[in-house]
């Protein structure tokens, strides 16, 4: 764990991430872009390209992949339909939990945090992926891409989560795994720390503005005071 400013005190929730925060998808994302794109005759792509590409909703990342194989930019429809299709059918099966992110929630809400996830994952990935996860338990709120007019890193997304937990963005932490999310609870007014497994579009995540980084869940659960 390693702290750049000092967490404010009285924290009242915490706003998760879920890909490369809670959960490393790229075997679901490999399988069903692989799947999409060899439906509309396209080349293979690789896991080490796509997790350059994820973060952003999965819109962005589709129109990424077909520019990344050479694709016309026309066939986006087609290519997000399939998408949809085959990313349903084995959401979660070539996923897995994070160590300590089981931990790290179950600390949270016995500190007394509302918790609440918010993705840029469309929400209809999101829930059943939690709940395969057996995670879905810990959250007031799920939130996915679709759910507000912006995605992060806009701040709307968080501000609008801060108001469904009915707590302030300053009492509210942001976790997450990118520059997406730091920069989202920045212009909020959330404190944020970043995990250092994740992806962040391939780029070091400590060169990131942000109030801290931890190795795990649970390692930024144990830096919060009870507030009860």
């Amino acid at each position: 764990m390693h702290f750049i400013h000092p967490l404010p005190s009285g924290l009242q929730a915490a706003i998760i991430d879920l890909d490369g925060t809670m959960v490393d998808t790229m075997g679901d994302f490999a399988v069903a872009l692989n799947e999409m794109l060899g439906e509309l005759a396209l080349p293979r792509i690789e896991p080490s390209a796509i997790e350059q590409m994820v973060g952003k909703g999965s819109e962005h990342l589709i129109r990424s992949v077909l520019a990344h194989v050479g694709a016309d930019a026309s066939l986006y429809e087609r290519a997000w339909q399939s998408y949809q299709k085959h990313y349903l059918v084995i959401n979660g099966k070539h996923s897995a939990v994070y160590d300590g992110v089981a931990e790290g929630l179950q600390a949270l809400q016995s500190a007394g945090l509302r918790l609440a996830c918010l993705t840029n994952k469309p929400t209809n990935f999101a829930k059943p992926l939690l709940a395969a996860k057996g995670l879905d338990t810990y959250f007031d709120f799920v939130f996915g891409g679709d759910a507000f007019e912006r995605k992060k890193p806009d701040p709307l997304p968080l501000q609008k989560t801060c108001e469904a937990l009915g707590t302030s963005p300053a009492r509210t932490l942001m976790v997450g795994d990118s520059s997406n999310d730091a920069q989202a609870a920045r212009a909020a007014g959330c404190p944020v720390i970043l995990v250092t497994y994740g992806y962040n579009h391939g780029e070091p995540v400590r060169g990131v503005d942000a109030d801290g980084y931890a190795d795990s869940l649970a390692d930024v659960a144990a830096m919060i005071k009870p507030i009860r």
